[in-house]
């Protein structure tokens, strides 16, 4: 008897348990249709579609019902099936290395806002600094059919053959910060060599002698621009060129701190650093204060980034802003030139700008 009892207990929870999953089920909301607002309204699918294009050819009044219903009903256009039934994919792809990162979530912002306004919808892949999966989000986005697409090289990618096989293929493609192939893709770059020799320079005028470079591969483009103007700046000024004072790794927080407490902890320390990127520059500013040196009084530094941030730590951070907004926009403008047929090959330039604030100023 008590067995019988126990099943009975048992099955009457598994049956409350389906009727729970069951009605919870029904009570997930779901999006609605075409079909479904015009089977509410009694009226065609092409009169519900012409109705939410705002077209002429639908009265202000079934506008507004339409509206109205499709709110209340949670309607979401596809923008992927009205792609297909226009025959044309309206969307471009962008291939970022590292998109927490606020410099390349600004890029990707600009590029959104440029592509709206002709009506293109963007889709975003994060390569994480890794070629393989730069080279399969290539890969993806070729399947979705974009128009075109727009890259920064993942720091580990020496091999191009990926990209030359878009440019074979026909696929507009344009480069951004990190380029590559400049014979063969359009590129929007910032002018990295002259504002880090400018960087420099300021440093030098504020009295640090012995100024380090922290900055990333070597073989990136991005980092042999601004290694280049800081060499400059030394050369110009006649300070002998220390090369155990660039300090060039992988793009990476706690690398970049490592490095940067190497240099410190030398008998002839740097009195200055000059930082490649947010990451680096961050953790070079962490590195200093975790030995207790005063910024800048013992060790100045600037950095590349325009983030918020730069100026909300103690003391606010000397930056190189980026404008990368503008740089998204530029690229988004030249990917569209080329998706309109132009294919002549383009290098935009956008000019960074120096702030001053409380790390770099010794005087």
């Amino acid at each position: 008897m008590r067995k019988s009892v126990k099943m009975i207990t048992f099955a009457t929870k598994v049956q409350k348990n389906v009727l729970f999953q069951q009605s919870t089920i029904r009570m997930k909301p779901q999006r609605a249709s075409l079909k479904d607002l015009a089977a509410h309204l009694g009226v065609s699918i092409a009169t519900v579609s012409r109705a939410l294009r705002n077209s002429h050819e639908v009265s202000e009044e079934m506008k507004r019902k339409v509206k109205q219903l499709a709110k209340e009903m949670n309607y979401r256009p596809n923008p992927f099936a009205q792609n297909l039934r226009r025959e044309a994919a309206r969307s471009i792809g962008v291939v970022l290395p590292n998109l927490v990162t606020h410099y390349y979530a600004a890029v990707l912002d600009g590029i959104e806002d440029r592509a709206r306004k002709d009506g293109y919808c963007v889709i975003s892949a994060n390569s994480h600094e890794n070629h393989v999966r730069e080279e399969t989000a290539i890969d993806n986005f070729v399947g979705l059919h974009v128009e075109g697409i727009i890259a920064c090289l993942a720091q580990d990618t020496i091999d191009y053959s990926h990209f030359l096989e878009i440019n074979r293929m026909g696929i507009p493609l344009v480069f951004f910060a990190r380029t590559c192939l400049p014979e063969v893709f359009s590129s929007v770059v910032a002018n990295g060599d002259e504002a880090a020799q400018q960087a420099t320079e300021h440093l030098i005028n504020t009295g640090s002698k012995r100024i380090a470079f922290v900055g990333g591969p070597n073989h990136l483009d991005m980092v042999k621009r601004r290694k280049h103007g800081y060499l400059e700046a030394l050369r110009a000024h006649r300070i002998p060129i220390d090369r155990s004072l660039v300090a060039c790794g992988k793009i990476d927080y706690d690398e970049a701190r490592n490095a940067t407490l190497a240099l410190l902890e030398r008998d002839d320390r740097p009195d200055a650093i000059l930082a490649f990127n947010d990451i680096i520059t961050f953790a070079a500013f962490d590195a200093i204060k975790s030995k207790g040196l005063r910024i800048p009084q013992d060790v100045a530094i600037i950095g590349f980034t325009d983030a918020d941030t730069s100026a909300y730590v103690t003391p606010k951070l000397s930056v190189i802003m980026d404008q990368a907004h503008l740089q998204g926009e530029k690229a988004c403008e030249l990917l569209l030139r080329n998706i309109n047929g132009d294919k002549r090959i383009y290098k935009e330039i956008v000019p960074m700008i120096l702030k001053i604030r409380e790390s770099s100023d010794k005087t």
